[in-house]
């Protein structure tokens, strides 16, 4: 950690620098959070509150953003805990740079994006999670926040001037409407795809009330101000999620970072083209996703596929939209993207963007939220004909692949990684701001830690940072519940 001094010397400048009064005296504890957390047992901090449901941890806060940041940090301590501990060895392994490194980056290159509301709530996450016993500060959760750019997107180009990831495969998606629905009206479905180390800790249900803006309701991450996983409902009726797209080149270092730019989306469009244009502001190509949503008041869906330089729309209330992490629009997908596999069922983005495809006309007509639950858990191969859950099924499973059909860079046979979860809403459920989920896979397979790593001691640097992740069922989830 930094020197205590330089710390408070830094947020004395930056409070200084927002116009802030936030108060940075919270005296760091032990790395612990040790909350009480029975399953079910709702536990209280001011006006905020959780419960573990099914695998899920359930944080609902509210107020101004220095409020909810405190009852976000103090309510997620355990969780923020555990996620600090292994990200600072995991970073390390994975990259040959310390956490430090990237915290000083995420200063350099978020800070100044940052609007005064959201410091204020970051702020507030750190101070809470101290509260509890957690020692963290406000520079490691505004790292944390900006993970997924600064080591997908901001390092790599450090490394090597303009980097072309050749997969980044992080989800399955897709979105319905019209005559494609049982009842005419919106179905949505994903799955969370990642590297397990980091998916473990994508069981976080977060239902945000805001002082100001739009109610918002969503799967998220313990820290995070957004959603970053991408499953969301808000009450201006708008529903979204995104697949990454995957060899995404481009970045500006210079413009706003997406999590922050999804966080104002969410939080303050009225409708399907104020999200685009909130979007689009001083987009800097981090994150770069093909974005699913729809408004539940018009029954429209729209496909945004947002590059850096090149963007692209299709919208209709009448049939079907998939996300697989490749891009459909030509420009962004030749002139922004290594090779993904578009047209290619060897790789995961080829073969699951046929099978989705496939899903969908074979259920059009016919989709509900129980339908899009099955679609989810889907496990056929279109390249090997037949039943066999892997990397290239819709319910991912790179841990059970050995990937005997073909190599690519940084995605080794029996990679743990892979779908860990499911969640599916339709429009009834978004008006009253509810999603059902299930934790640890989309279809209910199992994750035994010890017993994969016994079977594939390659990954032996993972034992004691990974988790098991047993069968969980399909659960309801609401704004406001209790």
């Amino acid at each position: 950690m930094k020197n205590t001094g330089k710390v408070l010397l830094t947020l004395m400048a930056l409070a200084f620098l927002f116009g802030s009064a936030w108060n940075t005296t919270y005296a760091a504890g032990t790395q612990t959070g040790s909350l009480p957390k029975p399953e079910g047992a709702i536990i209280k901090y001011e006006k905020g509150y959780r419960f573990d449901r099914d695998g899920w941890v359930y944080v609902h806060i509210e107020g101004t953003p220095c409020e909810r940041g405190m009852q976000h940090g103090y309510l997620a301590a355990p969780e923020l805990a555990e996620i600090f501990q292994n990200i600072k060895h995991l970073t390390y392994w994975e990259t040959g740079m310390t956490w430090e490194y990237f915290v000083e980056a995420a200063q350099k290159l978020f800070v100044w994006h940052i609007d005064e509301e959201y410091m204020e709530e970051i702020k507030g996450i750190a101070a809470g999670a101290q509260k509890a016993g957690v020692n963290v500060t406000w520079q490691d959760i505004l790292t944390w926040n900006g993970y997924e750019e600064l080591t997908d997107y901001w390092w790599p180009n450090e490394q090597a001037g303009k980097y072309a990831s050749p997969e980044r495969e992080h989800c399955s998606a897709f979105i319905a409407t019209g005559s494609a629905t049982r009842d005419g009206r919106i179905v949505i479905g994903h799955n969370s795809w990642t590297v397990f180390e980091q998916g473990q800790f994508f069981n976080l249900i977060l239902d945000i009330q805001p002082d100001k803006g739009h109610h918002m309701f969503m799967q998220s991450i313990p820290g995070h101000i957004d959603s970053m996983t991408d499953f969301f409902v808000t009450d201006a009726g708008i529903i979204g999620t995104e697949t990454t797209i995957g060899g995404f080149s481009d970045y500006d270092p210079g413009e706003i970072p997406e999590f922050l730019r999804i966080r104002k989306a969410m939080q303050y469009a009225e409708n399907l083209d104020q999200f685009v244009e909130i979007m689009q502001k001083s987009n800097n190509g981090g994150y770069a996703n093909s974005w699913l949503l729809g408004d539940v008041n018009t029954g429209e869906i729209m496909r945004f596929e947002q590059g850096l330089k090149y963007q692209s729309i299709e919208r209709t209330k009448d049939g079907f939209l998939v996300g697989f992490n490749a891009p459909v629009d030509p420009r962004i997908r030749n002139l922004e993207c290594g090779y993904i596999g578009y047209d290619d069922i060897r790789y995961p983005a080829g073969a699951r963007r046929v099978r989705l495809t496939q899903l969908m006309k074979e259920h059009s007509g016919k989709l509900d939220a129980a339908t899009a639950e099955k679609i989810l858990a889907d496990h056929y191969d279109v390249y090997l004909k037949k039943e066999k859950p892997g990397s290239r099924t819709v319910d991912g499973h790179y841990e059970l692949d050995a990937r005997e059909n073909i190599t690519i860079q940084g995605r080794p046979p029996f990679m743990p990684m892979g779908a860990v979860d499911g969640k599916v809403m339709d429009s009834e459920m978004a008006k009253k701001m509810s999603f059902r989920a299930r934790w640890g896979n989309s279809s209910g397979m199992p994750f035994i830690a010890e017993k994969f790593l016994a079977e594939h001691p390659q990954f032996d640097y993972l034992n004691g940072y990974l988790k098991d992740r047993p069968a969980r069922p399909w659960t309801l989830f609401s704004a406001g519940e209790r």
